[in-house]
């Protein structure tokens, strides 16, 4: 058992929060009670997760996607309502990093997916966008269906590049706005969780293939990351639940 405190000031030491400008408060979201013993972590802190921690008598909830979003209705009702009334009633902790866990250098979304698909001398490119290497180069074809086999999602493919990718560049969640990073860099793929109707064309017309992975499916790996490295270093329980979601 551990402070819920300590927690937070570990978590914070390990993703420094206070260096980058987010949509969402970083951190403690939802206090809970004071001690935590069992820690479950997933993806987006929805009404699915809050009933699974419940069962599995969690004390903490850490989650990438948390509340409190710039531009969100303020007021306390309908779905919001149910589920910080989960929240307290149950006397458990919400905890939630967004763009700090996505950019971390050992617990984040996009060191952890460069792991997943064995992508090579993973590395920042710039900003939140990440490069690398495939071990062997593949078709795309080929490159869509090792996509899918790993994240258990099929992608969506598009683009007019090279015959066979070697080099490539991702950023998890709703990225595709950087694929201009990627095109810049020279680089054979991008990889992004969603894709939006413009995305098409710059694939299509800048000579690259776009793979659209999956919000969800592209950042289920960080948080899992973090929660087993707290779960080392305070002695915790710690259990990933997946709540499944196709976007």
């Amino acid at each position: 058992m551990a402070n819920r405190i300590d927690i937070l000031n570990k978590i914070n030491e390990w993703l420094q929060p206070e260096n980058f400008q987010d949509y969402c408060p970083n951190g403690l979201q939802v206090e809970g009670k004071s001690d935590v013993k069992t820690i479950i972590s997933g993806v987006t802190a929805s009404k699915a997760l809050i009933e699974a921690a419940i069962d599995a008598h969690a004390d903490m909830i850490l989650v990438h996607h948390g509340y409190f979003w710039k531009g969100e209705d303020q007021r306390i009702q309908g779905m919001k309502r149910e589920r910080l009334k989960q929240l307290l009633d149950n006397d458990i902790n919400l905890v939630a990093y967004h763009l700090p866990l996505d950019d971390h250098p050992e617990y984040g979304n996009n060191r952890r997916l460069a792991d997943v698909l064995d992508i090579r001398n993973a590395r920042p490119l710039g900003g939140l966008v990440w490069e690398g290497e495939l071990a062997e180069p593949m078709s795309p074809e080929a490159f869509g269906r090792h996509i899918a086999e790993q994240l258990h999602r099929e992608p969506l493919w598009v683009g007019e590049g090279p015959s066979m990718i070697k080099r490539v560049g991702w950023c998890t969640g709703a990225a595709q706005g950087f694929i201009n990073n990627a095109l810049d860099a020279g680089l054979d793929a991008y990889i992004s969780g969603e894709i939006s109707e413009p995305t098409t064309h710059t694939a299509r017309e800048c000579g690259i293939h776009y793979y659209a992975a999956g919000h969800h499916a592209t950042e289920r790996y960080g948080v899992q990351a973090l929660g087993k490295a707290l779960a080392e270093e305070f002695g915790l329980i710690h259990k990933f639940i997946d709540c499944d979601n196709p976007v």
